[in-house]
């Protein structure tokens, strides 16, 4: 038997395409370029500067197939747009009537086997991160269910402003394929890999889904999902929210790893931000005064960055609330949240920002949910915007909203760096009615994610006051001045512009437990 060898590549110009997977590459970055595209675009590379007949095209693209015409040019003008991006859009010639032809720059076939450095180099995987979702593996009566699902993820991930997402038709390759992550991250040029199986047994299926580190083949995130079989489209649309929802926090957990390995003068806009993220994320003065240098350079760096300006503006939204009520930072957090919207109409996170900032520090409400919905219209499995919407909910003393809301995000990210956010709006909303055992649990679930947050301490002590439990209450108290020395209780309301029926019911609990008015 004869061997076999690796797949050829072509490279032209600024162009590289892969023959085995029909990745197009332009500077290391995968472009959006399906099967048959990817086999003309070989015929006539093959054949460079000749003419190439209609029909050699369409038997290239659709073998043994009888297929219309007008699908030959509608394939031939995305191959045009996918070549624009390097001034290639004029390299596909039309002969009225006979075909097509290459005129473009001169093509070098490079044999995988003999110059596999060279094949790599075509593939280099993308500064911000990126991500193939390959086909689920399946019985055979669940195959269209699964097909479907993984539609519905690439098209969730893909709506994820700062994660690049390999098209599906290139991922697809892989279909009936055993496949190792390693090889597909080189051959896709990913730095993640999304793999999976859908499993049938009577009215029951059983989702797996797991996303790996392709460089390393190490677990990032693994999730099964049980569900009985109903509304199949309404299924595939739940598992998939859910599955995008979990993997949004994961990868970036995944990618601030990744760079606190490197060196802190080699870092760019995008991996300045993500280093700033954790402290951001913390909610408190001390770790934003060490976010926003990192904030402030990825702006000098790139002034329009909408999520540096969105996180920028929850920095000084920690220091206005926890660190003196200063109206300088009153007034940054505002105007970085407005920089957000202004640069950021397409990023759901940074929108996400800036809703937060304006609901709680502008005072602007109506503001606030515009931005939160404009988030959630981009990217539906942005848990984050459920979150940080229910905690303006709940000081806004919207009580059903706060706790509809916060579930909404927990269920789409269950361990997200924010859940102490949620469930401190699930405790603003039970105490607001009343509900004060409902209230200490949501509290205590809040400051077990965040012990170091000095509200989550505000809101169990509020609790158990109101429980009459004094003892606990006052403990609780010390823990709030011991995290933000600061905290006095008419500024604290004023700062978020508390509900007046919630400020006076929080405000009693709160003196009872000890804390300065």
């Amino acid at each position: 038997m004869a061997p076999q060898h690796a797949p050829d590549t072509y490279k032209f110009g600024a162009f590289a395409l892969d023959a085995e997977t029909g990745a197009l590459f332009c500077g290391g970055a995968p472009t959006l370029l399906g099967q048959r595209g990817a086999a003309l675009l070989r015929t006539l590379l093959e054949r460079a500067s000749s003419p190439v007949s209609k029909d050699a095209l369409m038997e290239a693209a659709w073998p043994g197939l009888n297929v219309e015409e007008s699908n030959l040019t509608v394939q031939i003008a995305a191959l045009r747009r996918a070549l624009e991006q390097d001034g290639g859009g004029r390299w596909i010639e039309t002969l009225p009537r006979r075909g097509y032809r290459y005129v473009g720059p001169p093509v070098t076939r490079v044999e995988a086997n003999a110059n596999e450095a060279a094949h790599r180099a075509a593939l280099l995987v993308p500064v911000k991160p990126s991500v193939a979702v390959l086909p689920f593996e399946h019985s055979g009566e669940a195959a269209w269910f699964a097909d479907g699902m993984v539609d519905d993820i690439i098209t969730g991930l893909s709506r994820i402003r700062w994660l690049f997402v390999i098209a599906r038709n290139s991922s697809f390759v892989w279909r009936d394929r055993v496949a190792d992550v390693k090889q597909v991250g080189r051959d896709l040029g990913v730095r993640y890999i999304l793999q999976g199986s859908v499993r049938r047994a009577a009215d029951r299926l059983r989702i797996n889904a797991q996303l790996v580190d392709a460089a390393s083949g190490t677990h990032i995130w693994a999730e099964r999902y049980d569900r009985t079989v109903g509304d199949s489209f309404a299924l595939q649309d739940e598992i998939a929210l859910a599955v995008v929802g979990a993997i949004e926090p994961s990868l970036r957990r995944a990618e601030v790893e990744r760079i606190r390995r490197k060196r802190p003068d080699s870092l760019d806009a995008y991996e300045l931000v993500l280093r700033a993220q954790p402290d951001v994320d913390s909610g408190m003065p001390d770790r934003a005064a060490l976010a926003l240098p990192q904030l402030e350079q990825a702006l000098e760096l790139d002034p329009s960055y909408a999520l540096a300006h969105g996180l920028a503006a929850m920095s000084y939204h920690n220091r206005f609330l926890r660190a003196g009520l200063r109206e300088e930072d009153r007034l940054a957090s505002v105007r970085h949240a407005r920089l957000a919207i202004e640069h950021g109409r397409d990023d759901a996170l940074a929108l996400t920002f800036a809703g937060f900032s304006l609901g709680m520090d502008a005072h602007d409400r109506q503001a606030a949910f515009a931005a939160f919905e404009a988030a959630l219209a981009l990217s539906p499995s942005t848990a984050l915007a459920w979150i940080l919407g229910s905690v303006v909910a709940g000081w806004a003393g919207q009580a059903e909203r706060a706790i509809d809301w916060s579930e909404r995000g927990m269920r789409l990210s269950p361990f997200d760096p924010w859940a102490f956010a949620a469930y401190d709006a699930q405790a603003l909303g039970h105490f607001c009615r009343d509900r004060h055992e409902e209230a200490a649990s949501a509290a205590y679930k809040s400051n077990l994610a965040n012990p170091a947050h000095s509200i989550t301490w505000v809101q169990l002590a509020a609790s158990l006051a109101a429980l009459g439990r004094l003892e606990e209450a006052r403990a609780a108290a010390a823990c709030v001045l011991e995290l933000q020395p600061t905290f006095r209780i008419a500024s604290q309301f004023a700062g978020v512009d508390c509900a007046a029926e919630l400020a006076s019911k929080l405000g009693r609990a709160l003196r009872a437990a000890g804390l300065p008015e």
